[in-house]
């Protein structure tokens, strides 16, 4: 656990409590409704906006799932939502905060795999985006069809826009000061995170005056927690990957699969079939640790950018959490929504075809993750 680069992962986290304790995730709610109001179903499509706003604070999906279950799911249960189909939206959005800086998957994977922790945050940025706006056009198509909230006609005041969106950008400067400190060299990843936090106190204190020293010892306990569930699998997992090099086990596999593929096509095709069934039953993390160290250097071999993989396997990963029979999002959701498995599997099957259409994009067009990060780079 002795890294430099890890030390982002508690940082990155504990700014998201901060988020959450400032008052920030609240007035970033009221923007992503604000901006949907007028869609069909604008509760739900505010639910995937929140998701890519917190990506760029939070760094985590499950956080992130379970916020919105508890913030959101109640409102949408409200104005006529079914459950499943709300939980359903929740656990899929979440899933766009993996591949949006600063993700804690982001880190873990340039960290195991030695590959730039500011390219990765930057190759992620067209993906989660793409994953977002995907979502919500299937959003708008399912409430069309279903009768779920109609777009709402009333007009909004200019003031409330202006007083709206002026608190919402204060919260969502974050990521830009995250990523531009990083390209220009202020800081280090782990150094942001650190700044970040810094970013989420002075503006919980003394912005937006929803912190004082009580609220802030209450969120460092609960960032404290969810930084040891994170870094305890990484620990056991790195272990574990360990002794898998001893045994010369990451060097079989690679010399089988380079000898067995003839092109980067299959080996990409093989690597997503792979990851897919087996992040159906391993925590994202632990696959990142032990797996990747595996594929990444056949990835090479074929001439695979190492930034452009470790977008994909973080996506594979990622789509694993909401699939059956042990997807962390799913049962987090699930278990804070009350919403049966079975329920939720029937609700979650549309996003789960749309999110793997967009692998395959992301996996064949390289261009979607590399363009950003050759460009700023």
């Amino acid at each position: 656990m002795e890294s430099i680069s890890l030390l982002a992962i508690p940082f990155f986290i504990m700014a998201g409590v901060f988020m959450n304790h400032s008052g920030i995730t609240d007035r970033l709610l009221k923007l992503a409704e604000l901006m949907t109001r007028r869609l069909h179903g604008g509760l739900a499509q505010a639910n995937v906006l929140l998701s890519t706003f917190m990506g760029g604070l939070s760094g985590s999906n499950i956080a992130d799932a379970a916020m919105n279950a508890k913030l959101l799911v109640p409102s949408m249960t409200a104005s006529g939502y079914p459950k499943p189909f709300s939980t359903a939206v929740t656990a899929a959005s979440s899933l766009v905060t993996s591949t949006i800086p600063p993700g804690i998957a982001l880190i873990v994977y340039g960290y195991v795999n030695n590959v730039s922790i500011g390219r990765l945050f930057l190759a992620g940025v067209v993906p989660g985006i793409l994953m977002a706006v995907c979502m919500m056009l299937l959003v708008s198509r399912q409430c069309r069809r279903l009768g779920y909230q109609p777009p709402r006609k009333e007009r909004v005041s200019r003031r409330e826009w202006v007083s709206v969106t002026r608190a919402g950008i204060i919260a969502l400067l974050l990521p830009v000061v995250v990523i531009g400190g990083i390209r220009v060299g202020v800081f280090t990843p782990t150094e942001a995170g650190a700044m970040a936090v810094l970013y989420a106190l002075i503006v919980g204190m003394f912005v937006y005056k929803e912190m004082n020293v009580g609220s802030v010892a209450v969120a460092t306990r609960e960032s404290l927690f969810a930084s040891v569930n994170v870094l305890f699998i990484i620990a056991v997992a790195s272990g574990f990957a360990r002794f898998l090099t001893w045994e010369h086990i990451p060097q079989d596999i690679a010399m089988l699969l380079s000898s067995q593929v003839g092109s980067a096509v299959a080996f990409l095709l093989l690597a997503n079939v792979i990851l897919l069934m087996l992040s159906m039953f391993l925590e994202g993390n632990a696959i990142l640790i032990v797996l990747s160290p595996l594929l990444a250097p056949v990835a090479a071999q074929f001439g695979i950018d190492p930034v452009h993989f470790g977008i994909i396997f973080i996506l594979n990963a990622s789509i694993g959490t909401i699939t059956p029979p042990l997807g962390t999002v799913m049962f987090t959701t699930c278990s804070i929504t009350g919403v049966k498995v079975p329920d939720f599997i029937r609700a979650i099957m549309p996003y789960w075809l749309l999110l793997v259409g967009i692998l395959l994009i992301v996996t064949f067009v390289p261009a979607v993750s590399m363009t950003l990060p050759n460009w700023i780079f």
